[in-house]
């Protein structure tokens, strides 16, 4: 089974007896639904609905939980925590230089531990390591390949921070999202498109026949720009696109291209989106 160290990873410890009720009630995701070995997605947003971190969360012991995020971001996320902290019993801290690492293609459930927990974003079993770092036999890049195949996206990867719905990026669709639990920060945002279905942008896996351009690149049908393309690994890809203009391009048989590179498509097969009916509306 592959593991591999990921070296750009932090981790954000939130303890005490208001530890689970102050998270509760600013994240997008329901705690209650946190298994003990398990690490779920979730975002703390912008009141207009906007991620402004993204993260994995997981329970270390009883009264505190592990937030892992991409490093450049955690001091930022550690100060915007102890802004919402407020007189909630809860302390917040970054560990110092914190050991994160990978395993996928792992069949062994028994390998969970408080230290060792599942990735939930994947149908295959996916572990992540915290503390000791286990025998590494390959390399982060791997890791990636894997994570782009299964159309998993990141921030900084695949979209900017600020720039991004949770539905945007599948949030919602992985368990990101808790719709039952109540009030978060952006909760009337993100309820209002999950009730009216008005998710247009979504994460979707690309294709080619010869290497992708660069990240970033827009990928247009008919002069239109249908989204860009995220990450990229030789041929294949994420991009965040119009679900509603790649459909309408489908319907025409229009030629969808990323550069000078003609692409195919396509939904992640665990995800429980469609594309629309019809095109709709020409809107932002």
């Amino acid at each position: 089974m592959p593991t591999a160290i990921l070296a750009d990873r932090a981790i954000i410890d939130v303890s005490g007896p208001d530890a689970e009720h102050f998270l509760q009630n600013i994240l997008t995701l329901d705690l209650d639904a946190l298994g003990r070995n398990e690490a779920k997605p979730g975002a703390l947003l912008a009141p207009q609905g906007k991620i402004m971190f993204d993260f994995l969360v997981s329970r270390s012991t009883d009264n505190a939980l592990r937030l892992e995020c991409r490093a450049d971001i955690a001091d930022d996320f550690v100060r915007r925590l102890m802004l919402y902290r407020l007189r909630a019993k809860a302390d917040i801290s970054k560990q110092d230089q914190p050991i994160v690492a990978i395993t996928w293609q792992d069949d062994s459930a028994a390998s969970q531990t408080d230290s060792t927990v599942r990735d939930s974003r994947f149908q295959q079993p996916v572990f992540r390591h915290y503390g000791a770092a286990p025998a590494t036999n390959t390399t982060e890049a791997d890791w990636h390949t894997f994570r782009i195949d299964n159309g998993v996206a990141e921030s900084g990867a695949d979209y900017a921070l600020a720039d991004a719905f949770p539905h945007d990026v599948l949030l919602d669709q992985m368990g990101g999202v808790g719709f039952r639990k109540g009030c978060f920060i952006g909760q009337e945002v993100v309820s209002r498109m999950q009730h009216r279905g008005t998710a247009r942008r979504r994460v979707l896996l690309v294709s080619a026949t010869t290497a992708l351009p660069a990240p970033g690149t827009e990928i247009k049908a008919d002069g239109k720009v249908l989204g860009a393309l995220g990450s990229v690994d030789g041929s294949n890809g994420l991009a965040i696109a119009r679900i509603d203009r790649v459909k309408a391009a489908l319907d025409a048989g229009s030629a969808i291209t990323a550069g000078d590179v003609t692409v195919a498509l396509a939904i992640p097969a665990w995800a429980s989106f469609t594309y629309p009916e019809t095109a709709g509306a020409e809107d932002a």
